[in-house]
């Protein structure tokens, strides 16, 4: 035998005697690793890097320097400890895969650092899965079946094209001459693949630069273990494939892409942030302030002034309430979703920024630069294979943390539909190109918009003065109007809050803020540890504030000031702000805190302007009771026109003159009139007259 043959059986041997002989508290790890493997058909063995530097340096140093040697060595040990733990097992399986994890920090290389040095080397990479192929299949082991003879020649098959047998032994032997060979598929051996892409964390990315990816390539049990829009960290070693699209005559170019060897899926509550034990003991002395709630709302964009109830709302967002699966399999969100309308200069953006920057995992887009397929998910084909990959957008990429939609107005309609689902349900479904598919899409929603009018009418209604359907507004937990409004006192204040910041004079309440990065791994911690729970008091709290609003509405006159959705907001909201102080469990005081939001939301947005009474359906609608009731008025008076009229059409002015006959103002009617014909309940069959489809 060579030296590198006794060389490969002395490595299998070593190895062998690590899988037999590593112990972990007088328990065989490994070895009943083995066991649960061949009770459960699995077909890997999932090996922590520092058990085996503890057990054998020299093992661990073969593995860093010549991963794909030390790899196949393994299988072949574990085919063989397997073949004395289950021998029918072994036979059955004709390979077994080692997978590595747990290298060591100085393993991990940043997309954005792979170089020609990492170029088989074992490395880790993280980042997230953005776009994904549909699994193939791979031939291994091919059987070939002469033509001629009907002779079968076996040929392990390499990287690159088919590799055929070259002469057939039979007719050699018998001095014919072979007609060729045909693959026998059903007698060869496949194994399935997958190719995803892996992209740098949105949060990671150095400012002003495009994300980086690199492309993986899994293998069988690894395949499907990820979905667009993961977090992971994959383990694995660097290969080159060449590049295509380069020119003949140059010199050869390859680009770099992973060989998987083994995959871990971040979970969603492990938010991209390292806690250490004195954070961790930082964490806990905040949250025993009294001032806690103060503090935490001073330090949300301290540059910004005012806003209180904003801020708090915000907060509340950030560290949002708890998700619930109930016995029927239906999910209830726990995640809040906030809405700012706001005159020009109110610094919308600037919040939405600064929430980008201290969620744990925040994901900033304007609605004018995004498509529904940028906003959730797409099919696309790549041009290089041909291949159709399924490709995450952004609110798929913000799972399990906040996505901050700027413009939400100015988005296309047709790519504004697209966020129904991502809102209440949570999932982005699609349907392209032969792929099915629904992903996770569990994020907080903070949007802002500008007024339809350029500022905000306080004589007009919400649904008018903003130019979103009331559908999506309907989603959102609490709606605020950020006015512009003349006051001398307040502009005064403002000035000289801005004046001073611009002059680096700043006001003594910035020193006694909460650092943004502290902040932010307080929000992790609550998020990761905390999942409160109403107790009896805020229980009877809230319900007693939502039948007080609905007694309001139980005259038959009386306009609706409240419905379960907002119930559940107020759900929401109270396990936030206790989310926010860590407690367990909702006191009285967190779902007193919830209602004095949504008070002020019902005041300021849920509110008819006609009545100056609170109805909810002017954002559940879009039409407030005293509203409808004028529509259907003169709904009635056309239908009364048409029917005098032999089912006629009628004159526009005759209904114009009928109604303010009955009380309906000129300008009101006309635009009904608008309304009407847009919706397809009238229609105008010559100009100037109407008639109704209903």
């Amino acid at each position: 035998m060579t030296q590198a043959v006794l060389e490969a059986l002395a490595l299998v041997e070593r190895i062998m005697d690590f899988i037999k002989d590593y112990r972990v508290g007088g328990r065989e790890k490994y070895r009943e690793a083995l066991r649960r493997m061949s009770a459960e058909n699995g077909v890997s063995l999932v090996i922590d890097f520092d058990d085996l530097l503890s057990y054998d340096r020299v093992l661990a140093d073969i593995l860093v320097e010549s991963p794909s040697v030390f790899l196949e060595s393994a299988s072949k040990a574990i085919q063989q400890v397997m073949m004395v733990e289950d021998p029918e097992y072994a036979q059955k399986v004709k390979t077994f895969h080692a997978r590595i994890r747990r290298l060591p920090e100085s393993f991990h290389v940043k997309i954005r650092e792979i170089r020609a040095r990492h170029l088989g080397k074992l490395i880790a990479v993280e980042g997230i899965v953005t776009k994904i192929s549909p699994v193939k299949q791979e031939l291994v082991e091919a059987v070939f079946r002469c033509k001629t003879c009907g002779h079968e020649e076996v040929v392990r098959q390499e990287e690159g094209s088919l590799v055929k047998p070259t002469q057939c032994p039979e007719c050699s032997r018998e001095g014919r001459k072979s007609q060729g060979f045909v693959l026998v598929a059903e007698k060869s051996r496949f194994v399935d693949v997958q190719k995803f892409v892996l992209q740098e964390k949105p949060e990671e990315l150095p400012p002003g630069q495009l994300p980086r990816s690199i492309e993986v390539v899994v293998r069988d049990d690894l395949v499907d273990t990820v979905r667009p829009g993961d977090r992971v960290t994959v383990f694995g070693f660097l290969r080159v494939e060449e590049d295509k699209k380069f020119l003949k005559n140059a010199p050869p170019v390859y680009h770099p892409y992973m060989e998987a060897n083994y995959v871990e899926v971040a979970a969603k509550e492990t938010l991209d942030v390292e806690i250490t034990p004195e954070d961790e003991k930082k964490i806990l002395e905040l949250s025993r302030r009294e001032d806690l709630e103060e503090l935490i709302v001073n330090s949300l964009a301290p540059s910004i002034y005012g806003y209180r109830e904003v801020k708090l709302a915000i907060a509340l967002l950030l560290f949002g309430g708890v998700p619930k699966v109930y016995p029927d399999g239906i999910r209830v969100r726990g995640d809040i979703h906030i809405l700012l309308i706001g005159d020009p200069g109110t610094a919308k953006s600037q919040l939405l920024r600064y929430v980008s920057f201290i969620a744990p995992r925040g994901i900033y887009t304007s609605g004018k630069g995004a498509t529904a397929a940028g906003l959730t998910a797409a099919v696309v084909k790549e041009k290089s294979s041909g291949e159709f990959y399924l490709e995450a957008g952004a609110l798929v990429l913000a799972d399990g943390g906040i996505a901050c939609i700027d413009e939400f107005d100015k988005m296309e309609a047709r790519d504004r539909v697209s966020i129904h689902e991502a809102m209440e349900q949570q999932t982005v479904s699609i349907a392209k190109a032969g792929i099915v598919a629904t992903l996770n899409a569990r994020a907080s929603i903070l949007a802002a918009a500008n007024p339809a009018f350029g500022r905000y009418l306080p004589n007009r209604n919400i649904a008018e003065n903003i130019d979103l359907p009331v559908t999506i507004l309907s989603r959102f937990d609490l709606i605020f109007i950020l006015r512009d409004t003349p006051n001398r006192e307040k502009d005064r204040e403002l000035a000289q809050y801005v004046i001073d910041f611009h002059r680096e004079a700043y006001p003594q309440e910035l020193e006694n803020l909460i650092p943004p990065q502290l902040l932010k791994k307080y929000i992790a911690y609550a998020r990761k540890h905390v999942r409160p729970r109403l107790s009896e008091e805020a229980k009877a709290k809230i319900m007693d504030f939502y039948v007080s609003m609905r007694a309001r509405s139980e005259e038959p006159e009386s306009p609706i000031t409240i419905t379960p959705r907002q119930l559940e907001a107020l759900i929401r909201l109270s396990e936030a702000h206790a989310r926010m102080h860590l407690r367990s469990v909702v006191t009285e005081k967190d779902a007193e805190v919830a209602i004095q939001l949504m008070e002020h939301f019902l005041r300021n947005v849920g509110i008819d302007i006609a009545t100056k009474t609170v109805d909810i359906d002017t954002v559940m609608t879009g039409e407030p009771k005293s509203q409808r009731e004028k529509i259907i008025l003169l709904l009635d008076i056309i239908k009364e026109l048409v029917r005098s009229n032999n089912s006629n059409p009628v004159k526009v002015e005759d209904v114009v003159k009928e109604a303010q006959a009955r009380g309906l103002d000129e300008a009101f009617v006309r635009k009904v009139l608008e309304k009407l014909y847009e919706s397809g309940e009238i229609m105008m069959p010559r100009q100037g007259y109407i008639i109704t489809t209903v």
